[in-house]
């Protein structure tokens, strides 16, 4: 009982007012306000106690366990923001730099084509290899017009098997319905049958020269003009730093001249290697072309001879040999528009 009794009073409180008195609570209160006291301040699973004690009392502070991991989330949220603006930054520092260089490239290359404009500047010449890209784009304009001409004389050609046929229509029309006439319009309506027979194998030979010009001239010619053109370009570009290296040269010798020198030299060793793989590509283009160019013609041209000379003979037979010797097939009539295999 004595012991029970001092444990009580061991862990009752001692109030002290604010003149260090103390207060007067009976045993009962003491033990209810102590009771009260455990009951409000429990733990919460919710939250958690930051205590800080001080001279005369204690203070708590309750912080919210959601507001911590709130707290966490909003930190994590903060870092994936700053990682994807780096990246950001890192891809607008790198656009910014690549338009700085076709800026300083455009800028070298505009100054050296006033220079030689003007004659004030030096410029590569290959003259063995320049010839033969003027000649090159002369022929271009020679085969573009025979073309021209090939094309008009089809649609000519068409369109005069086109009237033979509906004159031969007409024709044997007028001999069923004109008995005294019968012959005279059977014998003619026959004829325009042969000769739009004709005309339409005429035609095939002509299309597949047409066909194949177009082919030589725009695809073949025109691919190897590109790659001349991407020469011509090479060569700007390597004359530009060229100049350019050669104006540091005879400049003052510092440490910074001496680094612009060196940074220049790689530039205008870039250049000069792409201006020679494709001054060596030209050249290889050029003779496949010259040979590729020979080969189709001296096909095509002995094609177009024989059909027009076959035609214009009436020799019917040599005509549509010629088609076969060439390999060369008729569409039925009606098939206007070519079918998706012939077009590949």
């Amino acid at each position: 009982m004595t012991d029970s009794i001092m444990s009580k009073a061991a862990t009752m409180e001692i109030p002290i007012n604010s003149n260090g008195d103390t207060g007067t609570l009976t045993e009962d209160d003491s033990l209810e306000q102590d009771l009260q006291q455990v009951m409000v301040s429990g733990p919460n699973l919710n939250e958690t106690s930051i205590v800080s004690g001080g001279y005369g009392g204690t203070a708590e502070e309750i912080i919210s366990t959601n507001s911590i991991k709130g707290s966490s989330m909003h930190h994590s949220n903060s870092s994936l923001s700053l990682t994807a603006e780096e990246t950001t930054r890192g891809v607008a520092v790198e656009k910014l730099e690549s338009v700085r260089k076709w800026g300083l490239n455009t800028y070298k290359c505009t100054k050296q084509m006033i220079s030689e404009r003007f004659g004030r500047g030096s410029r590569t010449v290959d003259l063995e290899l320049e010839a033969q890209i003027e000649v090159l784009r002369d022929t271009k304009r020679k085969y573009e017009n025979v073309l021209r001409l090939a094309r008009a004389l089809t649609n000519h050609f068409y369109n005069m098997v086109q009237t033979q046929h509906a004159l031969g229509d007409t024709f044997a029309d007028l001999s069923q319905k004109s008995p005294e006439l019968r012959d005279e319009f059977g014998y003619n309506a026959e004829t325009q049958k042969l000769l739009c027979k004709n005309g339409e194998t005429l035609l095939g030979a002509v299309n597949f020269f047409v066909s194949s010009i177009n082919t030589l001239v725009n695809k073949t010619m025109e691919d190897t003009l590109m790659t001349v053109k991407l020469y011509e370009n090479a060569r700007l570009e390597f004359d530009a730093y060229r100049s350019d290296l050669e104006e540091l040269s005879m400049g003052p010798r510092d440490a910074v001249t001496m680094a612009r020198i060196d940074a220049a030299q790689q530039q205008y060793q870039v250049h000069k290697e792409k201006y020679e793989r494709l001054r060596s590509d030209v050249i290889i283009k050029l003779k496949f072309l010259e040979e590729n160019k020979v080969k189709v013609m001296h096909k095509q041209l002995l094609l177009f001879h024989n059909a027009i000379s076959a035609y214009f003979a009436g020799n019917q037979q040599q005509l549509e040999q010629t088609l076969k010797q060439f390999n060369i097939k008729l569409r039925p009539p009606g098939a206007d528009k070519p079918s998706w295999l012939e077009e590949q």
